[in-house]
């Protein structure tokens, strides 16, 4: 047995190249020009936000702040302006419209997923069509609605104006995940005679509870980084969100303060940090069953 165990030819193992391998370099080229790409700007951000007035405005700008100060954060709590409270009218719109925008949603999707109807085609890309809209042309006739409503210059408006945006987003992004749920489950807990609204709310929506993560994190950002809707509906100053009010607060006639402005967009970009590191392993999984679900 030894010796015929000998005679066997000893297994090879392919060697892994260490020579010249250019595809992998140019992988590696292309993954660093794209994160240069999307940490360039933030980069500036952070280092207007610690420059001074005079270092943030030269013709010759800085890489590096030179003398750096928090004067600039500071002033954004030691002065008259408003900013906690940009921040509050900011957090609560949106996580207002992100609730409701996938309670809404939830039941919507699940009636274009499962139920049989003539028009259910024509209805669900009619959902898509009014979300390939620009923002701009809703704003007439949501400025018309909520003023007949007498909800201009208000956070539930606001909030109205956020959810119209949203919600088709919400229904598509829904819809897909519900399209993942097997349909067994269902069909089990028919036959335990459970009416279609019980199996939406104890069947359906614990299984899609990452893409209800997903779509409500998602439809939060959007309302967050949202610009034109705070400037038209809102003219009291004290009620608009963050990223209107460094439009309004920052920016004059003659001169503009790049150090506050960066220093609040510093801030203002934290909540959605937050916001997407705390849901990151949910909206990984949400995705990724939506896409098989899609395939």
């Amino acid at each position: 047995m030894t010796s015929r165990a000998a005679n066997l030819p000893s297994p090879t193992f392919p060697k892994a190249s260490r020579g010249f391998n250019p595809g992998r370099i140019v992988k590696y080229l292309a993954l660093a020009l794209a994160l240069f790409w999307s940490l360039a700007p933030v980069y500036w951000m952070l280092a207007t936000s610690f420059k001074t007035e005079l270092e943030a405005t030269r013709v010759n700008p800085t890489l590096f702040p030179v003398d750096p100060t928090l004067a600039n954060y500071i002033g954004l709590g030691g002065t008259s302006l408003p900013f906690f409270s940009f921040f509050v009218n900011s957090v609560i719109s949106c996580l207002a419209t992100a609730i409701i925008a996938v309670v809404i949603a939830t039941p919507a999707a699940y009636a274009l997923s499962r139920a049989r109807f003539r028009l259910k085609g024509t209805i669900s890309y009619s959902v898509l069509l009014f979300r390939m809209l620009p923002l701009v042309v809703m704003l007439a006739p949501l400025y018309l609605l909520l003023l007949n409503a007498r909800l201009l210059d208000s956070l539930g408006g606001l909030v109205v104006g956020f959810t119209t945006f949203g919600l088709p987003f919400a229904v598509w992004m829904m819809k897909s995940f519900i399209d993942a749920v097997p349909i067994e489950v269902e069909e089990a807990a028919r036959i335990d005679g459970y009416p279609r609204w019980q199996i939406l709310l104890r069947v359906v929506t614990p299984l899609v509870l990452p893409g209800l993560l997903t779509t409500g994190t998602f439809v939060f950002m959007e309302a967050w980084n949202n610009l034109i809707y705070p400037l038209t509906f809102m003219t009291t100053m004290d009620k608009q969100t963050l990223p209107a009010a460094l439009v309004l607060t920052f920016t004059g006639q003659f001169k503009t303060d790049w150090g506050g402005m960066m220093a609040a967009a510093t801030l203002t970009t934290l909540p959605l940090m937050v916001a997407f590191f705390a849901v990151q392993r949910s909206m990984v999984r949400g995705l990724t069953s939506g896409a098989v679900a899609g395939a």
